[in-house]
């Protein structure tokens, strides 16, 4: 499923105010991690996580390996805070706007 840019941007409102849930370390994306990302996704939908990769091209491709293997899509990432969203498929929590 694509977000439109009306949803992204509802989206990106609701994410001011969360805390981050996931913190990655120094060992990177592990199974542990992914895990954790697919249990707060389903309870949640909308999750920040907090990343401690200086480099930026780094963090683009940890970036894009997140959102390939936990099957989320990107909806804001600034500096070294990422939010991502991934609709529940047996009860949606969060109402997105129609396209």
């Amino acid at each position: 499923m694509s977000l439109s840019k009306k949803q992204i941007k509802f989206l990106r409102a609701k994410c001011h105010d969360l805390k981050a849930v996931i913190m990655l370390g120094q060992k990177g994306l592990t199974d542990e991690v992914l895990n954790e990302l697919d249990i707060a996704l389903i309870h949640h939908e909308l999750v920040k996580i907090k990343l401690s990769v200086d480099d930026r091209e780094a963090r683009k491709q940890i970036i894009a390996d997140i959102c390939e293997k936990s099957q989320s899509q990107e909806v804001q990432s600034i500096g070294k805070v990422l939010s991502v969203y991934r609709v529940n498929p047996d009860k949606a929590i969060i109402e997105l706007p129609k396209i």
